[in-house]
């Protein structure tokens, strides 16, 4: 199945679009990406999306250096809820073992592999996108991003040896230089960041001892990469694509890499079927869409695929057993 990265990935996009004044909203519906999603971080898409969005962006921007200014814009919190386990790991080298480790909490596509050779460190940034996609912006925002982190950890006046990229130079390199200064080059053979080997052993000044015992817990309650399940790979899926009115086992099946037979299979494995999970996705939805009063009742119906408002309403009653406008008032008369 084709990798998936979390919305986070996207962090201060819709702000560095308005300022090289481009309009974010059309580029992302032509990568398969809902706009509106930016605001849950933690919503999963497929990582592919996200790559062809970046590089119609530099066709839409003529900024070749895209994807390093969205990394000057990104947060530590970006991680999500690694970034609390890091913060709290006692030296650098340590924090970038889990970083490496865990990397598919944030994204699966990603791939972090650290080498140590004769005092030197190595640190080699790999994508798996699942199929054959330009990916130098989502390469150069990767770098960017474990660029930024290694600074947070080291202080403003460190400095990589090297920052290598595996394309060719930008026809303007100036941003670049002044992220990662003149230690920058191109046309490697792989892409990512040579650090000293006695930078890793610096003490985390942002670690806490006592707060390492709940981190270590959160660890542990990760599952690893290949235990995600199918179905809740089909519920992220099905939620990206049910506004775009695609939402449609082939078109799942697409993006998980598979063919419909197998996502079918797949769902049965574990109990459930495609119009299971499609129902009850479509629940959790509407119950949090029907309970916001900002939303009328015909755009609920129209973000959850209804062919009309009247369908929505029978569907509704049918599985909370009051029709929606009986719910939400029910529901702003308890508030009340």
């Amino acid at each position: 199945m084709k990798p998936l990265a979390r919305y986070a990935s996207l962090n201060g996009y819709l702000e560095l679009c308005r300022s090289l004044g481009i309009d974010p909203a059309p580029l992302m519906r032509s990568a398969g990406l809902d706009p509106s999603g930016l605001a849950l971080q933690d919503r999963w898409v497929p990582a592919a999306a996200i790559a062809r969005l970046l590089e119609q962006s530099v066709e839409a921007s003529g900024r070749e250096d895209f994807g390093v200014r969205l990394a000057e814009r990104r947060q530590f919190s970006n991680l999500g809820p690694l970034s609390l386990v890091v913060r709290e790991e006692p030296d650098v080298r340590s924090a970038l073992r889990v970083l490496t480790r865990y990397a598919h909490t944030y994204n699966e596509a990603l791939r972090t592999r650290m080498s140590e050779v004769n005092g030197l460190v190595t640190l080699r940034i790999e994508l798996d996108l699942g199929e054959a996609l330009e990916t130098r912006q989502s390469i150069e925002l990767a770098v960017g991003v474990l660029h930024r982190l290694l600074r947070d950890f080291l202080g403003g006046g460190w400095r990589p040896l090297t920052v290598c990229f595996p394309h060719t130079a930008p026809a303007d390199t100036a941003t670049h230089r002044r992220l990662f200064g003149p230690v920058v080059t191109f046309e490697n053979e792989f892409a990512g960041i040579v650090i000293e080997a006695a930078d890793l052993d610096a003490t985390n000044k942002m670690s806490d001892p006592l707060l390492r015992p709940y981190t270590q817990q959160l660890l542990d309650s990760w599952e690893p990469v290949d235990d995600v399940t199918i179905v809740s790979r089909v519920r992220e899926l099905i939620e990206l694509l049910l506004p775009t009115g695609r939402c449609s086992v082939e078109q799942v099946a697409r993006s998980l890499g598979v063919d419909r037979r197998t996502v079918h299979r797949r769902l049965a494995e574990s109990g459930e079927s495609f119009s299971t999970v499609l129902d009850s996705t479509r629940a959790e939805l509407a119950e949090r869409m029907v309970a916001n009063p900002r939303l009328s009742l015909t755009e609920i119906a129209d973000v959850l695929a209804f062919s009309a408002p009247s369908n929505f309403s029978r569907w509704f009653s049918g599985h909370f057993g009051v029709s929606p406008s009986r719910w939400r008032a029910q529901r702003t008369g308890e508030r009340g």
